[in-house]
């Protein structure tokens, strides 16, 4: 649509309508860092967002509020069996779900506040309400239209559905309904074996729910190290969850006493039926793009309904650009968040740019999964020769001390440059050892190079150290 036709249409005149350098559509982390960064670099810019608050799915309904639970179910179940080998002793201990609901709420409320805040700052104009792009260049919101110089679509994703279980957000939830239960379920199924359900199952499973996880494929967490997994379902199996795996979910009815769901073995067909007072379901997320008009204007979406773009986040439309969720690629914040910083340098005549190879991921589960680069069966799969290091936290001092003893660091090397291809690790504050094998992998290092630098003691990072000792067959604490 030109702006001709859109006289036509009773839009003003484009010479008439508000102008900007850059207009974002979501303010997601992808979109309003995106944002932020382009106003550093001196544009004018807006945000479009139709929730009452800033931040997108992250920190409204997802990373934020689920993290808040999973820390205060950790303290929770910590406080009634870990302290006492401790040597304190806590009678009495009692769950206040509301309370602990009402935290979750003021820890998602500051950090929207935060955002708020920070677009204030930087001189972002808030723009609420649903967006639209009737042309490109313009960008319609609440029956007003904004011109832009460039357009990015950072809209985010959205839950996957199932055939045959329908959601409602109350007894069948995606992980939106799953943050806001009053009460604890006393059997919680969840669909699918992926990091979503894991860190929600174990959140309910730590309050006192039975927690049954039922999963397509043969594994949970796919994408992750087979070995890492293997050991991951162990220990979750220990903390109380249950596992039904090559096992396919065809319907879900709703009775009078919660949910009755339909099994099928992936194997053989045999079928069965399970009982639960809640059903999860995480199966995965999809790009989120509804309302935009995006096949009005002719931006190319893929078979999986994600915005094409080229090696710069641009799309078949010139002037329009995506990031985070709605493209392809690993579905997590901070990737968003740099393809929003490298999108906005871009923009600003800079070379901003991504390294995919180095985006690490996180399951905040207890203990944490944390991964970067590629797994043992990518290696294999690619015909690289590689060697590998282990180190188990049993064998480290300071996770002795903290009794939190479970999982390993695993360091995959080069067999011939020794350059590091990966790392895996299972343990407790995996999240951030792994930024040390990250930052390792960006500067090109080798496992020899981790390896000679002097690490304090005693800590959890002397697990990496002697991983990567490991590597050439010479841990010195096993």
């Amino acid at each position: 649509m030109t702006a001709v036709t859109s006289i036509a249409l009773g839009r003003p005149h484009m010479s008439d309508t508000e102008s900007f350098d850059l207009i974002v559509i979501g303010s997601g982390p992808g979109g309003y860092v995106c944002a932020i960064r382009a106003a550093q670099l001196g544009m004018k810019v807006a945000c479009v967002e139709k929730r009452e608050t800033l931040g997108g799915t992250c920190l409204n309904i997802g990373c934020i509020p689920s993290k808040a639970l999973l820390q205060s179910s950790e303290n929770f179940t910590e406080t009634k069996h870990a302290w006492a080998d401790h040597g304190i002793i806590v009678d009495g201990v009692k769950l206040d779900l509301a309370r602990m609901q009402a935290r979750k709420g003021e820890v998602v409320g500051a950090n929207t506040k935060g955002v708020e805040f920070l677009f204030k700052k930087n001189k972002i104009r808030w723009l609420k309400g649903e967006a639209r792009i009737p042309a490109p260049g313009l960008v319609s919101v609440a029956d007003v239209d904004y011109a832009a110089k460039n357009i990015v679509i950072a809209t985010g994703s959205e839950s996957m559905p199932l055939p045959g279980v329908e959601v409602d957000e109350k007894t069948i939830v995606t992980s939106t309904g799953a943050l806001e239960l009053d009460r604890v379920p006393g059997h919680l199924v969840v669909i699918g074996g992926g990091v979503i359900g894991l860190e929600l199952g174990s959140v309910w499973r730590r309050l006192g729910a039975e927690v049954t996880v039922v999963e397509f494929l043969d594994r949970i967490i796919p994408g992750n190290d087979g070995e890492i997994a293997k050991q991951f379902e162990r220990v979750l199996s220990k903390q109380g969850l249950k596992f039904k795996l090559s096992t396919k979910v065809t319907a879900a009815a709703k009775t009078g006493a919660g949910v009755t769901l339909s099994l099928e073995a992936v194997k053989d067909g045999k079928t069965s039926e399970l009982q639960a007072d809640i059903v999860l379901l995480a199966i995965g997320r999809r790009a989120y793009t509804a309302g935009l008009g995006l096949a009005e204007i002719g931006v190319a979406l893929d078979a999986r309904g994600r915005v094409e773009t080229d090696g710069h986040f641009a799309t078949n439309v010139p002037g329009i650009f995506a990031i985070g969720d709605v493209i392809a690629g690993p579905m997590l914040a901070h990737k968003a968040e740099d393809e929003g910083v490298a999108l906005a340098e871009r923009l600003a005549g800079q070379a901003g740019h991504v390294n995919y190879d180095v985006i690490p991921g996180v399951i905040y589960t207890s203990p944490e999964v944390a991964s970067v680069g590629q797994t043992e069966e990518q290696l294999k799969t690619s015909g690289i020769e590689y060697r590998v290091g282990k180190f188990p936290f049993t064998a480290n001092g300071r996770a002795r001390a903290m009794g939190q003893t479970d999982g390993l660091v695993k360091i995959l090397a080069d067999k011939r440059t020794d350059r590091l291809l990966g790392a895996h690790i299972l343990g407790p504050d995996a999240g951030t050892l792994i930024a040390e094998l990250a930052m390792a992998m960006e500067f090109g290092a080798s496992s020899e190079d981790v390896a000679r630098i002097c690490h304090a003691h005693p800590t959890l990072n002397e697990a990496v150290k002697e991983a990567a000792l490991a590597v050439d067959g010479r841990a010195l604490h096993i």
